[in-house]
């Protein structure tokens, strides 16, 4: 790599969920540019939807590569070889083959029903209270949470262990390596208790179902068991708590938006897809992968060994494939965004998270139509040092 015009990363995020200026300017004239990471040094950051695309897709850019090493990254820790996240096929393959048939998009519309019950419930408690209130607390936090536990078949009684821990995991900078390693042992020993209840009286839910794979010798490990777990609780849960939570403030900060959608109800999932696309989920780019031989990307020759991490965000405001990306157009047709990801590592949770967020937006909507902001917008308090990006509070009113 060069050792001149390194771009420190991730870059400084503009107010609220605005894109950083230096990602436009990338795509232009650098789209495949050296970056200084907060740990493990150098990589290169891609910017452009296609070259997105062929990171995600070609297996010359390997994550199991990255595994437990000391590569580029955002958090304090690397991630673990046993992770699901951080494995190629055909490791990668077997597990998530194990996972997929409970997240079909047949099984996750099995649970609208109860997703919606829960969020009609939130919503009914919020106007029994009356204004103000924190959709961040009171609405965006319990409903993913409480429709991920019914899934897996893990008890309430967790619930505030449980988030108190995964916001360390996804932490970047305001958690040291120590304060992550005990979070994940406090989630490994909730998570263990859940699976020697089921090794005792075995369960239908999504976590009897992995249980039962590993003790009918299917190969997966005790470590594998745990690590798959702990990564449906952490990540699915909170990157849809935060996503409801940005989406709620988008629309309330553009209530013609939310007039639009709550006279066509109908146009809610096409409208989530743009949200999907135009909300920069994460402060900077996550999963690094490792070239396993030379490959030209971008017109940047890419060594055998070198770290290679994507802008989600960027590359769903790619010009070239987006037009007017910067605009949020919630009837946008052929949105082929890349918020889920693309290729093996698609998220397998994304038909939950898309029916979920469907519900919120819908109950939300339609249950407190005059919703707006009860604080200026320069009161409303972000995330910091995290991986994501989300109003930790939104006070409300109507």
């Amino acid at each position: 790599m060069n050792t001149e015009h390194v771009l420190r990363y991730p870059f400084e995020p503009p107010p609220a969920l605005a894109i950083p200026p230096q990602y436009a300017s990338l795509r232009s004239t650098q789209p495949v540019v050296e970056v200084q990471m907060p740990y493990g040094g150098r990589g290169w950051l891609v910017t452009r939807y296609e070259d997105a695309k062929l990171v995600f897709c070609d297996p010359r850019f390997s994550r199991a590569a990255a595994a437990g090493k000391d590569v580029p990254r955002m958090r304090p820790k690397p991630a673990k070889k046993t992770s699901i996240m951080a494995m190629d096929p055909p490791e990668h393959t077997r597990l998530r083959r194990l996972i997929a048939p409970s997240l079909t998009k047949r099984r996750t519309e099995q649970l609208r029903a109860h997703t919606k019950k829960i969020a009609q419930e939130l919503v009914a408690a919020m106007v029994a209270n009356g204004p103000p209130c924190d959709i961040v607390a009171d609405f965006a936090v319990p409903l993913p949470i409480n429709v991920l536990l019914k899934l897996l078949g893990v008890t309430t009684e967790d619930t505030r262990r449980l988030v108190a821990a995964a916001d360390v995991v996804m932490s970047s900078t305001s958690h040291t390596a120590e304060d992550v390693t005990r979070a994940r042992q406090d989630l490994a020993q909730v998570i263990n208790q859940h699976i020697a209840a089921r090794r005792e009286n075995p369960t239908d839910d999504l976590l009897g179902t992995l249980v039962s794979a590993h003790e009918a010798g299917e190969r997966l490990t005790d470590a594998e068991l745990l690590d798959i777990t702990t990564a449906l609780l952490v990540v699915g849960w909170e990157t849809t708590t935060c996503q409801i939570a940005n989406f709620v403030y988008l629309l309330i900060t553009y209530p013609e938006h939310m007039h639009w959608l709550l006279v066509h109800p109908e146009a809610i999932p096409k409208a989530v897809e743009e949200l999907l696309r135009y909300t920069p989920l994460n402060n900077g780019a996550e999963f690094a992968r490792v070239a396993t031989e030379d490959v030209s990307l971008g017109g940047v020759l890419i060594r055998k060994g070198d770290a290679v991490l994507v802008s989600i965000p960027s590359a769903n405001r790619d010009e070239a494939v987006f037009a007017a990306p910067e605009t949020l157009k919630l009837t946008r047709p052929d949105n082929h965004h890349l918020a889920f990801g693309h290729g093996p590592h698609h998220c397998v949770g994304a038909n939950l998270a898309r029916m979920e967020i469907q519900v919120a937006l819908k109950t939300l909507i339609e249950g407190i139509p005059g919703l707006q902001k009860a604080v200026p917008d320069q009161e409303v308090t972000w995330r910091s040092g995290s991986i994501l990006r989300a109003p930790t509070s939104l006070p409300v009113t109507w």
